[in-house]
């Protein structure tokens, strides 16, 4: 996936948690959704699993969510 494909999804402050983003950015529906998600092992956070929905998200870090065909990348902005 090119840098410039990769959407900026603005934030209202400095940070943002991970299960939040995940709807925030439309790649998760509902809370339940984006916890069995990450509880699944299919979202990266700067290239690394990231298994806690809590997980504080700050500015220019990049999340992928990796779905069958597809993977789907928002930057936090």
């Amino acid at each position: 996936m090119a840098a410039d494909d990769i959407e900026t999804v603005e934030i209202t402050g400095d940070m943002i948690r991970l299960g939040q983003f995940l709807k925030f950015a439309n790649f998760a529906e509902s809370g339940a959704q984006a916890g069995a998600m990450i509880q699944g092992g299919d979202v990266l956070v700067d290239g690394e699993i990231e298994t806690r929905r809590g997980r504080q998200l700050g500015k220019g870090m990049l999340v992928e969510v990796q779905l069958p065909g597809e993977t789907l990348a928002a930057r936090v902005g």
